[in-house]
């Protein structure tokens, strides 16, 4: 091999649009630190579309993009979150950010977190950029997307097929077939099939952890009841339900709203717990594996990040997932409650009076590590390990050095 392609270190982005919730930044965060543990003298780029990114505590050999913010509406339409009116401005200024960050930087793995185009194809201007380069493109997927009709109608409006054969050579899906196996699920076509690999699971207790005064919140001395809400952006049904529910005696009780969850509502939340000392509302916390360790039970909505993170440290959890505009979450809890791992209920069917009762009785749940597969962090870094094999270094992707 010439001098013009001598080796460097692996040079490895993760891209999350992130429209809701802070499931993706954690996700590729904790997939970062996977590659950084198989390829320590790796260079990794995480690309995000949340601005509270720069509140995590990323790993040694990691860096953050942090790209102007969209926001998804109830009926699934991307907005600018707070730069500008005009949606098709703020694309076009994004995949140009992408585009110059990946020109420079020329990843040699590229995985992109369940959106194959990007939000609004705002990775279709680097696509000729990454292939020119040789980059080996992932696409990461949930094990759930949503109900197979829903699928099939996105991805055809959106030309997803087209995108995966053309620009990527492999699928990691983050879940165990046992549980849903998306290749019988969705009228995908047999290349597509054979570019899939389920991982299992990312098991959250390998985290690295980390002291963070920015968290400013440490685990109560008492037992007590936790409720997440994801970003919070339409968590208050929950979070309300939760604030006026009446914890057993001698629980605790904490809300975390999210950072994401209208002022207005949060009030409303403070006002309810005013005359109850033992529940506390904090809005964000970067590093929420600390509460979640350490709490007798969780109520949550059902993100993917969280549902996995509570089934990391097996605990008694009820989930009250989102319904809307996606079943993704609704089917996940339905069949992990069948499982008998943890409990779920219908958001239209979640009162005070039902909360009351399952915070009151007692739970006997089945460990989710007898019934799932965890080893999806040891995958990833094995399939990495695979792709660098025999890898070539064009001249032009030195300059980073």
């Amino acid at each position: 091999m010439d001098s013009s392609k001598k080796s460097r270190p692996l040079r490895c982005v993760f891209y999350s649009h992130d429209t809701m919730g802070f499931g993706h930044i954690r996700r590729n965060m904790l997939l970062s630190q996977a590659v950084l543990k198989a390829c320590p003298d790796a260079e990794v780029l995480l690309i995000s579309g949340v601005r509270e990114a720069g509140r995590f505590t990323l790993p040694p050999g990691a860096d953050s993009l942090i790209l102007p913010s969209y926001i998804k509406t109830p009926e699934g339409k991307y907005l600018p979150r707070s730069l500008g009116k005009k949606i098709k401005s703020l694309v076009k200024l994004r995949a140009q950010v992408i585009y110059a960050a990946l020109n420079v930087f020329l990843p040699d793995i590229m995985v992109v977190d369940n959106v194959p185009r990007g939000a609004m194809r705002e990775l279709d201007l680097s696509f000729p950029l990454l292939s020119s380069n040789n980059t080996h493109m992932v696409l990461g997927l949930r094990d759930i997307i949503d109900d197979p009709q829903s699928v099939k109608y996105q991805w055809d409006k959106q030309e997803n097929n087209e995108a995966i054969e053309n620009f990527y050579s492999s699928i990691w899906v983050y879940g165990d077939d046992k549980l849903y196996d998306m290749r019988k699920e969705y009228y995908l076509n047999s290349s597509i099939q054979r570019k899939i690999t389920f991982t299992g699971y990312l098991d959250a207790a390998c985290r690295t952890q980390t002291e963070s005064p920015r968290d400013g919140i440490l685990p109560p001395q008492q037992p007590y009841v936790l409720c997440v809400v994801g970003g919070g952006q339409d968590g208050f049904h929950l979070a309300r339900t939760f604030a006026c529910a009446v914890l057993p005696e001698g629980m605790q009780g904490i809300l975390v709203t999210g950072s994401m969850m209208p002022e207005a509502q949060r009030l409303t939340l403070n006002q309810l717990i005013a005359d109850h000392p033992e529940k506390r509302i904090v809005e964000f916390v970067a590093e929420p594996l600390k509460l979640l360790r350490h709490a007798s039970s969780v109520v949550a909505m059902g993100g993917y990040n969280t549902v996995m993170e509570i089934l990391t440290f097996g605990k008694a959890a009820l989930i009250v997932p989102r319904v809307s505009p996606r079943q993704e979450q609704w089917i996940r809890a339905e069949r992990l409650a069948q499982l008998g791992v943890m409990d779920c209920i219908h958001p239209d069917k979640l009162t005070v009076e039902f909360l009351n009762e399952w915070l009151a009785e007692p739970h006997n749940f089945v460990s989710p590590r007898d019934v799932l597969n965890f080893s999806g962090l040891e995958q990833v870094a094995e399939s990495v390990q695979v792709m660098m094999k025999g890898r070539v270094i064009c001249k032009e992707s030195l300059s980073w050095q």
